[in-house]
């Protein structure tokens, strides 16, 4: 229960400060990385959480899932129909660079053997605009710029599970928790696929029945219960769960529109409960030793991670598009490690391969230099669109009072919390 208190406190000092987060460089996702470090075993010790605990992995889960979910239903088939070139050059040719050249710089600035050091690659491989919020969510940023990272973090995290899996069985005796072969793997992303297409489909179908219909309180819940029906379904079946999830956000969002747009502020809100809860649990383990652990090649692979590898890759694998410079700059910049990055650091971990400390390390450190670089530049990254209503709230830097977003344009334009 004291996890639970040390949440509740985080999460009403978080709300009561989103709206200076908002128009500023503060951060909530800071908030409760900071908080969860705060209250751990390296300083205050009132909750006691270790990277083998149960809840690090179910909450980073969850919150991956329910991420996926809601996001994607912010895709818009005809659009990616029009764009689809930009998404696939981030995945096809963005996400391998970014990949070899942390690989590369783990290798040698770090010292662990080229097997482990392409399994760090893929762990921190995928994007997560989670912690870009005021680039992915506003409206008044282009839609190719949006389109390209809300697609590309959607689906990268599919991707790179089955490498990450095969890399960990090369990379040496494990404990057997990830052991794996191609035709499995690629037997659990089918399925995720069949699922998250599969069943929002089903249920549109029983919704058009004559004698079934949900009352208008409960609609909200009719995608709520796909969702929950699906993590079940994916879990008991070993199906990838988070290419299911963005693909039944996806065709939720586009073959039942209106239980689609009197979920979202239900979703919405479930969706930034369950990161806020992730990264207080995340940010728990984030104690002195851990940071104390990391050599001094360590760090520089980090800063490199997020400076260079990211933004080099994807500057290269948009050559030749006809997206705008300052936007390329933008989209190669915000390539947060988020969610995915943690649960696949865990099974790194878990599996007790030789270098598998040294690399959870690493990838630890990684994921939270990256959660304070890029959820704190977010806002002011945004302002180069001219986004002036950021918090949809009165009083901006100015002074003066701003109007909220209108209420058609989604709920994920209207947040007034940055994660």
């Amino acid at each position: 229960m004291v996890l639970v208190a040390v949440f509740g406190v985080a999460l009403l000092i978080a709300v009561l400060l989103s709206g200076l987060a908002a128009r500023t460089v503060l951060s909530t996702s800071l908030l409760f990385l900071l908080g969860g470090a705060l209250v751990s075993d390296g300083f205050l010790g009132l909750i006691h959480i270790t990277p083998d605990s149960e809840i690090v992995a179910v909450t980073a889960d969850l919150a991956l899932f329910a991420v996926l979910f809601t996001d994607g239903m912010h895709v818009s088939f005809p659009k990616l129909r029009e764009n689809w070139k930009n998404p696939a050059r981030a995945l096809g040719l963005g996400m391998p660079l970014a990949m070899a050249g942390m690989a590369l710089i783990t290798h040698y600035l770090v010292g662990l053997d080229w097997t482990t050091s392409f399994l760090v690659g893929a762990v921190l491989a995928p994007t997560d605009p989670v912690f870009a919020s005021a680039i992915v969510g506003r409206k008044e940023v282009p839609a190719k710029l949006r389109q390209l990272l809300n697609v590309e973090s959607g689906i990268n995290d599919g991707l790179a599970l089955p490498i990450v899996l095969l890399l960990i069985a090369a990379a040496g005796p494990t404990s057997g928790h990830a052991e794996a072969s191609v035709a499995t793997i690629g037997l659990e992303l089918g399925l995720g696929l069949v699922f998250g297409v599969a069943l929002p489909l089903a249920v549109a179908a029983l919704v058009r029945l004559r004698l079934l219909g949900a009352e208008p309180k409960l609609q909200p819940l009719l995608p709520l219960a796909t969702g929950i029906i699906l993590y079940g379904l994916c879990h008991l079946t070993h199906a990838n769960p988070y290419l299911a999830a963005f693909s039944a956000g996806a065709v939720l969002a586009t073959v039942s529109p209106e239980p689609k747009a009197v979920f979202e502020p239900l979703g919405e809100a479930l969706a930034e409960l369950a990161k806020f809860a992730a990264l207080l649990v995340f940010g728990a383990l984030l104690t002195p030793q851990l940071f104390g652990d990391l050599s001094f090649g360590g760090y520089v692979a980090v800063v490199l991670a997020i400076v260079l590898i990211r933004p080099a890759s994807l500057l290269l694998s948009l050559v030749g598009t006809g997206i705008e410079r300052r936007e390329k700059l933008v989209a190669a910049w915000f390539g947060p490690k988020g969610f995915a990055s943690v649960v696949y650091g865990l099974l790194v971990l878990q599996a007790g391969i030789p270098q598998g400390e040294a690399a959870y390390t690493l990838i630890a450190v990684c994921i939270a230099f990256s959660i304070i670089a890029h959820s704190s530049t977010d806002v002011p990254i945004a302002r180069l669109f001219h986004v002036d209503d950021l918090a949809g709230i009165p009083g901006g830097e100015d002074g003066a009072k701003r109007e909220p977003v209108p209420a058609q344009h989604g709920p994920a334009e209207q947040r007034a919390t940055r994660v």
